[in-house]
């Protein structure tokens, strides 16, 4: 590629579209194409759905995927890095009960921060996502007022299942539960370089703030509902249709629409067919769960809601998303509260933005690192009369 070589034609259509489309960097960890969706590192998510968490932050870290050595040598790196290096149940103690568990998440990221940063990015980086599942656990069980009891962190587990440890859900399912949460940061560790939150994170980033006060920004961009909490609202959503009966289904879709109300959980900005990643999840709960109600409901959705839908000419994709599924899953696997949805999003998403960060900080430009974002905004014409 040469240096003036238009890769993108900006015209005054473009403005005040939220950069909509519009090409500002390049991405070494993911992308994403129409028919197979989301790519790590060049494979397509299908093929990676089945790897454990800890490989595939090899690979977005890496480029490749790791050997039996390399797999081995990951888990024992993060491993290593797990201990939390303050007193984070003593903060989380303090917040409201009634705090979104978004906000959460964000206040516990900025409290690793606070209590040791490094100010390498790559260190900073793997030491925060080898402390997400600690993180995460001590989450829910504060928030949830379970705060006596605790079990100490048992770092010769695998990141989900140190998380599931500390969660002690009583009757839970534990080998569900971790099939469940395994493939779900699988499937949401990245999704291309300029989804919002990832934005939002390498822009902060680039001010040379740190790791983690560009991760607490991510989350915050992530806990929007038009970004992830969509996954909240979907099983919300789920549980409002209520029904499995194709009939009753059908017609509460066209309700929904007649009242300029959407149908979470399908359409996608890029894919134009099913989600791979709602496909990995629709069959994993064949697999562990078919009579789950729930599941039973968005796999009627499933077959109902795009015939509906593509019935409006401007829908260009009815097809399920990533969110269908999941917040049935997880609701099927204990947790049944849908308000901490999104934060199972954000642990996966650490990883990919981290990548993506360090890419930015680290590797390109010869390891100088990209320039601060400043994109130019343009004056409106009523301003510009005031300065006349």
């Amino acid at each position: 590629m040469t240096s003036d070589k238009v890769l993108f034609e900006v015209t005054e259509k473009h403005l005040n579209t939220g950069l909509r489309g519009i090409p500002v960097g390049t991405c070494r960890t993911s992308f994403v194409t129409p028919s197979e969706g989301v790519h790590y590192c060049g494979y397509p998510i299908a093929e990676l759905a089945a790897f454990e968490p800890e490989d595939i932050v090899y690979l977005l870290f890496n480029k490749e995927l790791p050997n039996a050595q390399q797999s081995a040598e990951i888990r024992q790196e993060l491993a290593s890095r797990a201990a939390i290096p303050g007193d984070l149940e003593s903060v989380f103690k303090s917040l409201p009960k009634f705090g979104h568990p978004m906000d959460w998440l964000s206040v516990g990221i900025h409290s690793l921060g606070m209590m040791e940063t490094t100010n390498n990015w790559k260190e900073d980086a793997l030491n925060l996502i080898a402390r997400m599942p600690r993180l995460m656990g001590l989450l829910f069980r504060i928030r949830e007022g379970r705060e006596e009891n605790i079990p100490a962190d048992d770092t010769s587990l695998s990141m989900v299942e140190r998380f599931i440890h500390c969660l002690d859900l009583h009757n839970a399912e534990t080998e569900k539960m971790k099939q469940i949460i395994s493939t779900y940061l699988v499937l949401h560790m990245d999704h291309g370089g300029g989804n919002l939150s990832t934005f939002t994170g390498k822009a902060i980033a680039s001010s040379k703030a740190t790791v983690y006060s560009a991760m607490a920004g991510a989350m915050n961009a992530l806990s929007g509902p038009l970004h992830g909490r969509a996954n909240q609202s979907c099983l919300e959503f789920v549980l409002k249709v209520g029904t499995s009966d194709p009939a009753e289904v059908e017609a509460f879709v066209r309700a929904e629409l007649a009242a300029s109300r959407p149908i979470f959980g399908f359409g996608h900005a890029v894919l134009r067919s099913e989600d791979p990643r709602a496909t990995v999840q629709f069959n994993l709960g064949d697999k562990i769960c078919p009579e789950d109600e729930n599941f039973k409901i968005i796999t009627t959705l499933r077959e109902v809601a795009p015939r509906v839908l593509s019935e409006n000419p401007k829908i260009s994709n009815p097809h399920a998303n990533v969110d269908i599924a999941s917040g049935a899953l997880l609701h099927h696997a204990g947790m049944t509260d849908p308000t901490y949805y999104t934060t199972f999003f954000g642990w996966a998403r650490v990883a990919g933005i981290g990548a993506q960060i360090v890419d930015e900080r680290a590797v390109y430009r010869d390891g100088k690192g990209l320039p601060i974002y400043r994109p130019k905004y343009i004056a409106e014409a009523q301003t510009l009369r005031h300065v006349e």
